[in-house]
């Protein structure tokens, strides 16, 4: 992580931003229901330039960027590519003029193979899968993507999901190209590598626009960064006169401690008194993923778990669960209060008293097409002593009200399906989902992910109230400020076992990379 935030910012070729800008959008709305997504919003990207779009969750980067790559029509504005008028009815429209968007949830096809997505669109009458792999291969390579081309994409992870979207971009040809949160599932080795690729790619005269709520990024790589807020221009300037501080600022329209991810200097670090050891994981086993992991976790404590992806941090997680099984013959012991558990099901674990709530919320946080009330309803109807035959609306309404009230969401917006809200509220619809079943244990993992930056503090916030009522509370997280600002003691996961332990007090971001990588 050090090589990501410590090179030289802004690394950035010279400006090029001479001539006609090959995109821009000039009062740019588009309204859903009446309301506003982007109001009258310029905007405009030249070859070979950077452009960071950043703004908290709802504040209409992705409607933007999405009426760009042809996914949604703009309700008024004009949109000229290369200085000439230009209207797109369909994606397929955009990237026929260069135009293309990498997005955050990644849309390929998942039955298909790697190869197959990176050529989907292109396809001859006659192809051979024998010349698709090694063509396919031969860019993941360029790319420094250790991708197997033949895998099909149901089988690979997040990241390398959104490597197989950035390559098909590349393969594409494409003059433009928008990256949606393109880092959120990498690892700090993998980031490095991606930067190194914006900056050929902008060598080469492509123009990048860059979403990102890791705002230190955004100000690293971009040549100009442009800030929406409730989806109006706020302020668009060079990166050169920008700090993290403004960006906030601007974001957000009021100032906020830059060190929300950690405790505030000059004052000790309050030591919470853990109380008893509620769950010991002893030499579990998982095939090569988890290797004869151990650790114990105890009442009135956040325990952090840092690590690599492919550590076993996930996976240890969902078997605790009960999402995943570990092996039959000596897969190890997991102990709740002393007495062995093994659960088939995830349902088992939450009539125990354990929830886990899940890193990648929209493939299975949420039920998408329903509103707050009923999602956090539903976590009710799955535990043992909340399950009834008939619905009660009072209860319904009652335990909705608490929990928007608790966890601050949005309550203008509970009338709207979840997959319409912002990911800062989605996030916390997904935690209400399993704070409502009155859990012992909770395991968040990446519990801010995709969240912009005001929404991040609340969401630390309710994880130590949650320690400080008692509970039992394991963080998962990939951002190591986010692991050392709000836990007690930090666990570091590699190849599968818990390789060193550190009191928070004493823990730094080196000590942990070096335990992750060495």
């Amino acid at each position: 992580m050090n090589d990501v935030l410590t090179a030289p910012r802004n690394e950035a070729a010279p400006s090029r931003r001479s001539g006609e800008p090959v995109l821009r959008i000039v009062n740019g709305s588009k309204i859903y229901g009446g309301v506003h997504a982007i109001e009258n919003v310029n905007f405009d990207l030249f070859a070979g330039e950077v452009h960071a779009l950043v703004g908290e969750n709802g504040a209409g980067k992705s409607t933007l960027c999405k009426a760009i790559a042809g996914a949604i029509q703009l309700t008024s504005g004009e949109y000229y590519v290369d200085g000439k008028v230009a209207k797109f009815d369909s994606p397929r429209d955009a990237l026929a003029a260069g135009i293309c968007m990498v997005y955050q949830e990644t849309s390929l096809v998942p039955t298909m193979t790697a190869a197959q997505n990176i050529e989907l669109g292109n396809e001859r009458l006659l192809t051979r899968f024998r010349s698709l792999n090694i063509q396919a291969q031969q860019l993941l390579q360029s790319l420094n993507f250790h991708v197997d081309p033949a895998t099909p994409v149901a089988m690979l992870g997040t990241a390398k999901r959104q490597m197989v979207e950035i390559a098909r971009a590349i393969y594409n040809n494409a003059r433009v190209i928008i990256f949606d949160e393109p880092t959120a599932s990498l690892t700090p080795e993998e980031i490095v590598h991606f930067f190194n690729l914006v900056r050929d790619l902008r060598s080469r005269g492509v123009g990048i626009i860059y979403i990102s709520h890791a705002l230190e990024e955004s100000l690293k790589i971009s040549d100009r960064v442009t800030v929406l807020r409730d989806g109006k221009l706020v302020v668009s300037a060079r990166t050169s006169d920008m700090t993290r501080e403004k960006l906030v600022r601007f974001m957000i329209g009021r100032d906020i401690s830059q060190t929300h991810y950690s405790h505030q200097e000059g004052q000790p670090r309050r030591r919470r008194e853990r109380g008893a050891k509620v769950l010991t994981v002893e030499n579990v086993t998982m095939g090569t993923i988890v290797k004869n992991m151990s650790f114990s976790v105890y009442a009135g404590e956040v325990v952090g778990i840092a690590g690599l992806i492919g550590s076993g941090r996930t996976e240890i997680a969902k078997i605790i669960y009960g999402a995943l099984k570990r092996n039959l013959i000596n897969g190890g012991t997991i102990r709740l209060h002393g007495k062995p558990i093994r659960y088939k099901v995830p349902k088992q674990a939450i009539n125990d008293g354990i929830v886990y709530i899940t890193e990648d919320r929209k493939l299975n946080g949420f039920f998408e097409t329903m509103v707050v009330d009923d999602n956090v309803y539903i976590g009710k109807l799955a535990t043992r002593a909340g399950w009834r035959l008939l619905i009660s609306r009072a209860t319904r309404g009652k335990l909705a009200n608490y929990w928007v009230e608790r966890l601050k969401i949005s309550a203008l917006q509970r009338k709207a399906k979840i997959v319409e809200l912002s990911g800062g509220n989605q996030q916390k619809v997904v935690i209400a989902k399993s704070l409502v079943q009155d859990p012992e244990i909770i395991i968040f993992d990446e519990p801010t992910r995709g969240v912009d930056v005001g929404t991040i503090p609340e969401i630390h916030t309710q994880i130590r109230r949650l320690a400080d009522e008692g509970k039992a509370v394991v963080v998962i997280s990939s951002y190591l400020p986010e692991v050392l600002a709000i836990s007690d003691r930090i666990l570091v996961a590699r190849l599968g076992r818990i390789v060193a332990e550190f009191d928070a007090a004493e823990a730094t971001e080196d000590k942990i990379m070096y335990a992750a990588i060495h």
